[in-house]
């Protein structure tokens, strides 16, 4: 029997050397569910099984129904999970709510998608790790992502068992009396999020509201209005705690954000908060971590007067310890960390010990790397993922940021995603997922697997170089080096391109093979291309300021000039793609740092 595909892979699952074919007056019959849910499961089963298998399922009586559906609370199981059993005959889908008969569904579409007509009979009993299981995508570095954009990747990830989303935000909500802040930032509006909170909630995902609230200010603060609340005016970046004016902004942006969700969650964020202008006073006699915490605590009553669970980033309560125990215990921490090595065991255990529900937050580490770094982003979940279930992690949120400029196509954290939902779902039996043909399958639509093969390995350039970055691959901090002061590139050496360049070359065989079926078959071969072509021009940059700096060559104005054009045509392909998936606002921004850090380079003839 071929290997049969699923993500997340079941936690228990027994498959029989028999088939079960699909009759051609396949229907199928729903009970123990609200009506709505029942017309939102039959537009679902349709659609699905006329893609897979070229008809689509009636609803029938349940003595006629080739497929049943029962929710029932006296079955055994877990809240969220599901029993799938195929026999020779019939399916039949149990579950004590519906969010497991969903997640039962979705199981059978993938098994319907690779096997059509017929069937492997088996039996399923599944059920996730961690109650909670999140993506949070960053809509405020530069890409804010069109509605039909949001839309697409919900289906996909609550089809792959994601029950929760956050949508990281500074400035691109649309407040009102707030309109300089984001104006021609593309933000999204009250009436948009209240259109996806509904998309999400049919699909058993919770959408978070997510606003940070003390740090990451400076898109707020760089603006005369709002320079008067930073904790240093002269380098605005995150607000002053002992301003009331800070909390009265916070109050305003509240009450106008959250009314559009229907979660009881809050994410506040509240991480990487530098201390010291304004408030050294209040740190002299207090202590930094006392004014941190008393500020996180009118941030939380602010949260309490709207009935939501605050979610704060831990980084700084890390810092003290000895404070962990004075937060409510109502509150989530959420433990961060974005490297393999991270120690979310130790942080887990030292929260754990307090009482307080806390999330480990692993990420794609697709940012600030061009195409991903695929052996660190596989090591960094399923730290988070073994040892959030080791020290009682409520939930696993997986994190994909945008920082300096958000060069990197969407499906570059197609890997994180998937592997993440696997190993959040249930780790021991995702841990060996055969990543590149489940990856290739279900989220490129691709059955030749070749998509998810060329993604892996564009990824691996990363490692190919022979040297480790913390927090962005070396080539993308090459790319952005200057060519009078680079220091990454040193590091490199001639040996570290050959090697980059070859695993280019190697991956990017797999795009002459892909087979993808969905209609975006066009839109990521030409994202894949770019992405490798700015890989290739990090290379070619790098050799270039080796060259001079270990060989004495200078570069020749041809050679700039060939630098000059390539960059212009990769920056020109760049501007279209963004615009296939993302607003415009934030393209400008984008286009001018890969502008600054390569034609004005070469442009300006720096080098001597």
């Amino acid at each position: 029997m071929e290997q049969l595909l699923l993500l997340p892979f079941p936690r228990r699952m027994k498959i029989a050397k028999q088939y079960c074919s699909i009759p051609s007056d396949a229907g199928f019959f729903i009970t123990g569910l609200d009506k709505q849910t029942v017309l939102f499961f039959s537009d679902f089963i349709k659609k699905f099984t006329r893609d897979c298998t070229g008809s689509a399922w009636k609803q029938f009586k349940k003595d006629d129904a080739f497929l049943v559906i029962v929710c029932d609370p006296s079955i055994k199981t877990h809240p969220q999970g599901y029993k799938l059993s195929i026999s020779k005959t019939k399916i039949l889908i149990e579950a004590t709510e519906s969010c497991g008969a969903y997640y039962g569904l979705c199981t059978l579409k993938q098994i319907l998608l690779q096997k059509k007509r017929n069937l492997p009979v088996l039996f399923i009993e599944d059920y996730p790790d961690f109650i909670h299981r999140g993506l949070m995508l960053d809509i405020s570095r530069s890409k804010v992502p069109k509605m039909g954009t949001l839309y697409k990747l919900v289906e996909m990830l609550s089809s792959w068992k994601i029950n929760q989303i956050q949508l990281y935000t500074e400035h691109t909500f649309a407040y009102k009396g707030h309109e300089i802040v984001w104006q021609g930032k593309s933000p999204v509006t009250a009436e948009e999020i209240r259109k996806l909170d509904e998309f999400c909630k049919q699909r058993f995902v919770e959408l978070v509201p997510n606003q940070n609230s003390f740090g990451h200010f400076q898109r707020w603060l760089q603006h005369p209005q709002y320079r008067h609340l930073a904790e240093d005016p002269e380098n605005p970046y995150n607000l002053c705690p002992v301003d009331p004016g800070s909390v009265q902004l916070l109050q305003d942006l509240y009450n106008q954000l959250l009314l559009n969700f229907t979660s009881k969650m809050f994410n506040v964020g509240c991480d990487e908060t530098t201390l010291g202008k304004r408030s050294a006073q209040a740190i002299k006699e207090k202590g930094e971590g006392r004014v941190y915490l008393e500020f996180l605590l009118k941030i939380y009553n602010l949260t309490k007067k709207h009935g939501r669970t605050m979610q704060f980033w831990g980084d700084i309560i890390q810092k003290h310890p000895e404070l962990i125990p004075e937060l409510p215990k109502d509150v989530i921490v959420l433990e961060w960390g974005y490297e393999a090595e991270h120690p979310f065991r130790q942080r887990c255990e030292k929260i754990a010990k307090t009482g307080l529900p806390f999330y480990v937050c692993p990420g794609t580490s697709t940012w600030n790397s061009i195409a991903g770094r695929t052996q660190n982003c596989l090591a960094n979940l399923v730290n988070a993922a073994e040892n959030g279930l080791k020290t009682g992690a409520i939930g696993f949120l997986n994190t994909d940021w945008g920082d300096n400029g958000h060069w990197q196509y969407l499906p570059f954290s197609y890997i994180g995603f998937g592997f993440g939902a696997g190993v959040s779902w249930c780790c021991r039996t995702n841990l060996d997922m055969s990543i590149e043909k489940t990856i290739g399958l279900f989220a490129f639509d691709d059955p030749s697997f070749n998509a998810g093969y060329l993604a892996y390995e564009l990824g691996d350039v990363s490692t190919a170089t022979g040297i480790y970055t913390s927090n962005a691959s070396p080539l993308f901090i090459a790319l952005r080096e200057s060519i009078t002061a680079p220091d990454i590139v040193l590091r490199i050496r001639s040996q570290g391109i050959e090697r980059a360049n070859h695993q280019i070359e190697k991956a990017t065989k797999y795009s002459k093979k892909i087979k993808i079926e969905s209609n975006e078959k066009n839109l990521i071969k030409d994202e894949f291309e770019n992405a490798a072509r700015l890989l290739k021009h990090a290379c070619s940059k790098t050799k270039m300021i080796l060259d001079y700096y270990c060989r004495k060559i200078e570069p020749s104005r041809t050679q700039l000039k060939k630098l000059v054009a390539d960059a212009k045509e990769i920056i020109d392909e760049h501007k279209r793609l963004w615009l296939k998936r993302n607003r415009p606002g934030g393209l400008e921004e984008s286009v001018q740092l890969l502008e600054k850090f390569t034609i004005s380079e070469y442009q300006n003839k720096v080098m001597k």
